[in-house]
């Protein structure tokens, strides 16, 4: 099959195939007397791979060494276990910092009575931001147990 029906089977754009291709990630494909790559349903289940590891957030270098793996299924594995180890940690970091970010976002929207009375405390926080005793290099490190920022006015 030609390059456009393994897009199509694959749910993979044509460049992003090229890309792996450029990559190491996909073999170089045959090609056709008119210089058309020519790909095969190995092709279908590795570009598959790839994205099922992607669609994982898993970065090009450690899915490179997963296909070697899975190549020559006999080597050692264990390594495979911590990698995705620290997936789960970077995951649970970014959990933290989203409850974070929610909490903050919360804090803003109930500084903010309806109407124009006084202006809109939503603003008022923003614009005072860098008063914020929880604010470091422009990141927000409000826990998501405060109540309020101390000694903040809204």
């Amino acid at each position: 099959m030609k390059i456009g029906e393994l897009a199509k089977k694959t749910g993979c754009r044509v460049v992003t195939i090229r890309y792996y291709e450029k990559e190491g990630l996909l073999p170089e494909p045959e090609r056709t007397d008119g210089n058309y790559r020519v790909y095969t349903k190995t092709d279908i289940e590795r570009l598959r791979f790839i994205r099922h590891c992607r669609h994982h957030d898993m970065k090009l270098a450690e899915i490179r060494e997963l296909l070697a793996l899975k190549d020559n299924p006999q080597a050692d594995c264990t390594w495979v276990k911590e990698m995705i180890a620290g997936h789960i940690k970077a995951v649970n970091e970014q959990l933290a910092s989203l409850n974070r970010l929610k909490t903050h976002l919360e804090h803003l929207l109930k500084a903010c009575p309806d109407g124009r009375e006084g202006g809109c405390g939503i603003l008022k926080s923003l614009h005072e931001a860098a008063a914020c005793p929880f604010c470091e290099d422009g990141r927000c490190q409000l826990r998501p147990d405060q109540a309020a920022h101390p000694g903040r006015k809204t």
